[in-house]
């Protein structure tokens, strides 16, 4: 039987791909690290690791072990917390994950009072793509996460927080930026554009998509983003204009300018798996109070 020691071990090395950081980070010599390893394909009858003197790499046995190995360590965490805090009478942990535009807004007034409310409360946060989200939740690496609008997956709950149109993102310098005049999109269309990935987050993609087509164009994006904080980023380094949620955040370097035109919605979404648990529901609750005081929220 795998015990939680020898998983550690062999992420440690399949993380770092070299025995000698690996020793390191456990804090361990590297021959008894070496040895573990060995020992551990024997009792597997398989090959983890394909090693020369240059270099170490996963076999395809090893990727698969290595996710197993990792819900093997939360899980043994996760145990060792819930008898800390049932030893002493206090809570538990959540695991959230959120789109980089979320710790900007909604997530900081979230967290001050979910953590008024629930002290004994340990929150870990993760950055992620919206893609990310339902496998996060599923393989239970995740337990709440906030993501701009997706359809739920099964087994999972998605739960709308806040509707918001598109403006327009333009650098400080840009001759539609000195006023606060709502902006003719078609009159960029000829603009060098930053744009998303559509794997980051397709219903955003495809949001910003429409918004363009709508004014009668489409972009040719020549700057790519991995999320709307880098989009706005980008755009303040004067690389070009975008379109992004009103309430995607402030940039002093960016001039945001609302649209002349009716632009897409995109919405923002919260999700938990279909049987959350009372600590995730309050957090859900909370977070869907705090979206509804916004100015421009929709219901």
């Amino acid at each position: 039987m795998l015990e939680v020691r020898q998983a550690r071990y062999f992420v440690a090395v399949a993380e770092e791909l070299h025995f000698g950081r690996a020793a390191e980070r456990l804090r361990i010599s590297q021959p008894p690290l070496s040895q573990a390893i060995k020992q551990l394909e024997r009792q597997l009858g398989c090959e983890l690791l394909h090693r020369n003197q240059r270099s170490v790499a996963l076999s395809a046995a090893g990727a698969v072990f290595l996710k197993e190995c990792r819900a093997l360590i939360r899980q043994a965490d996760d145990a060792e917390i819930a008898a800390r805090h049932a030893a002493t009478g206090r809570g538990g942990r959540l695991s959230i994950g959120a789109v980089a535009s979320a710790f900007s807004w909604p997530l900081p007034i979230v967290l001050e009072r979910f953590h008024e409310a629930a002290p004994d409360i340990e929150i870990r946060t993760h950055e992620i793509d919206t893609h990310e989200a339902a496998a996060g939740l599923l393989e239970r690496t995740l337990d709440w996460a906030i993501v701009r609008q997706t359809a739920p997956v099964r087994g999972t709950t998605a739960t709308s927080l806040f509707a918001d149109r598109f403006v327009a993102a333009l650098p400080a310098g840009h001759p539609a930026a000195g006023t606060t005049a709502p902006v003719d999109l078609a009159e960029l269309a000829g603009d060098v554009w930053v744009w998303l990935h559509r794997d980051i987050s397709p219903d955003y993609h495809d949001a910003m998509a429409a918004t363009c087509r709508s004014a009668g164009f489409s972009p040719i994006p020549a700057h790519w983003a991995r999320s709307v904080t880098s989009q706005i980023a980008m755009v303040g380094c004067g690389l070009g204009v975008t379109v992004v949620p009103a309430a995607a955040g402030a940039d002093p370097a960016v001039r945001f300018r609302p649209c002349t035109h009716p632009t897409s919605v995109i919405e923002l979404t919260a999700m938990t798996r279909t049987d959350p648990g009372p600590l995730v529901t309050k957090l859900t609750d909370l977070t869907t109070r705090v979206a509804r005081g916004k100015p421009g929220a929709a219901g």
